[in-house]
């Protein structure tokens, strides 16, 4: 009966997935010149937590059949982000692919000053002409508030939504290397949540 709920959630969590990610006519660099994909975020990115060319930009390279940067740096707060934006500026992305926040959370960092962050790497991103995909957080009883932010910073700035990248991962064993990261097996769920916001613009 437990895990009959428990599947019932995972299917709920999947279907509002792919309903924020649909393509929509208010996103903006909805068609991105040709350029690089870039993955800019904290571990998640970086990919703490799998073996060696299973983190999810790996794999979702390997999904799309196109190179993708990963310039995951463990750690990183949307502060800390924000300091290294202009690196990521000089690959000239077509696309960026952004998990940032979880540190903020967890640092007791205040959820205005994270998203206010986040606005500004988003919209700097924006002006060079690329898209933007965010891969939010949104952990029930914990995320205090940042779920909802997610929604309206994507919303405000016309960027691609993915509500929560643990959406299927986070709870499940078999998929954790630890209380936070994924394992490898969990990374490839990640990078399906990546791939399916991310093909619509390819």
């Amino acid at each position: 009966m437990k895990k009959g709920i428990l599947g019932i959630i995972a299917l709920g969590a999947l279907a509002a997935i792919y309903h924020f990610i649909t393509p929509s006519s208010a996103i903006v660099n909805r068609m991105p010149s040709d350029g690089a994909i870039v993955c800019f975020g904290d571990s998640l990115t970086s990919g703490t937590g799998a073996s060696q060319g299973m983190d999810y930009p790996a794999q979702l390279s390997r999904m799309i059949g196109l190179p993708v940067m990963n310039a995951g740096v463990p750690g990183d707060t949307t502060a800390r982000a924000l300091k290294r934006l202009d690196g990521l500026l000089d690959m000239q992305p077509r696309a960026v692919l952004i998990t940032l926040g979880g540190n903020d959370l967890k640092n007791g960092v205040s959820r205005q000053t994270a998203f206010d962050n986040l606005r500004a790497i988003i919209r700097s991103i924006q002006a060079e002409g690329a898209l933007v995909i965010i891969g939010g957080i949104d952990i029930p009883f914990y995320a205090k508030g940042f779920g909802g932010a997610y929604r309206e910073l994507a919303e405000e700035t016309g960027s691609v939504l993915i509500p929560n990248v643990f959406a299927g991962i986070m709870g499940t064993r078999s998929l954790m290397s630890d209380p936070i990261h994924p394992n490898s097996q969990g990374y490839t769920v990640m990078a399906q949540h990546f791939y399916r916001a991310l093909q619509p613009y390819l």
